[in-house]
C-alpha cells in the first residue's frame, strides 16, 4: 500500500512540475511578443551624428615616419526618438588615416541622452610619435605640403535602449566621420599646420548599431 501511495505522489510531483515549466514558457512567450509588438509600434531610430569643428593645435610628421598631433573636435549626437532613450556607454573617439589609426583612443565618459535630446562633445584627438606605415608617411607629407589633409573621425562604443522603465543589452556602436581640414592657403604662401584655428565642417556621420 505504502509502494503505490509514494509512486502516485511522484506522478502527481512530475505533472505539477510539468504544468509548472509550461506556465513559465508560456509568459516567457508572451512577455518577448509584447516586447517585439512594442518595439515594432515605437520604431526606434539610430542616434544622429555630425562633426562640427576641428581645430588643430599640432600636425608634424618626422622620420622615420612618425606622426605628431593634437587637435580638438566638436561633435554633437542627436537623439531622433521620441519614446526611447539612449545610454551611451564608453565611447572611445579616435583618427584614422587611409584606415590606419593614427592617434590614441579618448574616452567620453558615460552618459544618458532623453526623448530628442542632443549631447555635444568636444574631445582632444592626439598621438605623440605614433609609427605609420611608409606610404601613409609619404602622404601625409604631401598633404601637409598641399595645407589639407583628408582624415576620418571615429567613435566605437557600446548603447543600450531605454524603453519606460525597461532597459536593453548592450549593443555596438560605430561611427565615421569623414574629416577634410585645410592646414593653411598654398596659394598664398601660407603652408602646413595653422595652430589654434577651428574649422567649421558640419560633416554628416555614418552610424551602424
Amino acid at each position: 500500500m505504502s509502494i503505490k501511495d509514494c509512486g502516485h505522489h511522484k506522478d502527481k510531483k512530475k505533472k505539477i512540475i510539468k504544468r509548472v515549466l509550461i506556465g513559465l514558457g508560456i509568459f516567457t512567450a508572451l512577455v518577448l511578443l509584447i516586447f517585439l509588438i512594442t518595439w515594432a509600434i515605437l520604431q526606434p531610430k539610430k542616434p544622429r551624428f555630425v562633426l562640427q569643428d576641428a581645430t588643430i593645435y599640432g600636425f608634424n610628421v618626422s622620420a622615420p615616419v612618425l606622426l605628431s598631433s593634437n587637435f580638438q573636435v566638436t561633435v554633437s549626437a542627436r537623439n531622433p526618438n521620441s519614446k526611447i532613450g539612449i545610454y551611451y556607454d564608453k565611447l572611445d573617439v579616435f583618427a584614422t588615416y587611409h584606415s590606419q589609426q593614427i592617434t590614441y583612443f579618448t574616452i567620453i565618459q558615460p552618459t544618458y541622452q532623453g526623448h530628442k535630446d542632443t549631447n555635444i562633445w568636444s574631445p582632444f584627438v592626439y598621438g605623440t610619435n605614433v609609427p605609420v606605415a611608409p606610404y601613409n608617411g609619404v602622404a601625409l607629407s604631401q598633404d601637409q605640403s598641399n595645407g589639407a589633409i583628408s582624415l576620418v573621425i571615429k567613435i566605437n562604443g557600446r548603447v543600450r535602449w531605454k524603453v519606460g522603465s525597461f532597459i536593453s543589452r548592450r549593443y555596438h556602436l560605430h561611427v565615421t566621420c569623414p574629416a577634410y581640414i585645410p592646414f593653411g592657403n598654398k596659394n598664398s604662401g601660407i603652408a602646413g599646420v595653422v595652430t589654434g584655428v577651428k574649422y567649421q565642417l558640419a560633416q554628416k556621420c555614418s552610424v551602424s548599431v
